[in-house]
């Protein structure tokens, strides 16, 4: 039994979908299984994770678990309780920083210390920038300009989909134990990059205009806490984060390479016409 957290997001949906795919047996975990849609044949559960106590039920019988950072160690006790054996946790990039000072950083860096203490076996895996972020685009797309800021900073951006074989792999094989591995799709883009490539998958002309970097705070702001918006600016105009670097562990994890960015937008065309 392998339980999966955040199983309605990018990554966990993928990750649920293919370990079922494998013939494994998957329990989806979300807050209301009864409005939640999970990939046929996985159990959706109910559980909230920041109320560790709720998980036993969850956990119970479980081999493996797969989880999102941010949340209390006191999760990994209930799994320790509960005779989970690995855990696979969807940390990022800038927990290789170091730097508690970034509210972003601290709680990546936290959560893997906690897991690393807890006495359990953990693959840390650390994506870079997802794709799916260029739905945030989808107005101005269809607007025919996309305003966005830091022109000048590559991502190496990846599928969520890749990210969830990476993860899968490990959820379900002892031989990724005690590996980290930053996971990334196969070229940087600059999000001028990232725009041409839509334009030319839908087949239309589509501007890149360059947001300055008070009107993109100010817009930050009004969606998140500051210490984020903080930490963003720090991640990318204080360029204290690569993302740019291309890294082969998809390739290495799976035997197929990552997506490109021209295969993932021609795969989603539908959601930005």
């Amino acid at each position: 039994m392998i339980v999966v957290t955040g199983a309605t997001g990018n990554v966990g949906r993928e990750a649920v979908r293919l370990l079922v795919d494998w013939g494994e047996q998957v329990r989806a975990l979300t807050r209301d299984p009864a409005t939640a849609t999970v990939p046929p044949g996985a159990e959706a559960v109910a559980g909230d994770l920041t109320d560790p106590s709720s998980l036993a039920p969850v956990l119970a019988g479980a081999e493996a678990l797969f989880l999102l950072s941010g949340y209390a160690p006191e999760v990994f006790a209930e799994a320790q309780k509960a005779g989970v054996r690995r855990v696979v946790l969807m940390s990022g990039g800038s927990a290789e920083t170091g730097d508690r000072t970034n509210a972003v950083a601290r709680y990546m860096i936290d959560t893997e210390d906690a897991l690393r203490a807890s006495g359990l076996a953990w693959t840390m895996v650390r994506p870079r920038m997802f794709m799916t972020n260029a739905f945030q685009w989808l107005p101005m797309i269809n607007a025919g300009a996309v305003r966005a800021p830091w022109p000048d900073v590559p991502a190496a951006v990846v599928d969520p989909a890749d990210i969830a074989a990476v993860a899968a792999k490990a959820l379900v094989s002892a031989d990724h134990e005690g590996r980290v591995y930053p996971v990334t799709g196969p070229e940087a883009l600059r999000p001028g990059d990232r725009v041409r490539i839509l334009g030319e998958v839908l087949g239309r002309e589509i501007r890149y205009e360059v947001q300055p970097d008070d009107e993109a705070r100010a817009e930050m702001l009004a969606q998140m806490p500051e210490q984020y918006v903080d930490a963003f600016f720090s991640f990318y105009s204080g360029g204290k984060l690569d993302e740019a670097t291309v890294f082969p562990s998809v390739e290495e994890v799976t035997g197929r390479p990552p997506r490109t960015f021209a295969d993932w937008a021609r795969a989603n065309a539908a959601r930005f016409r």
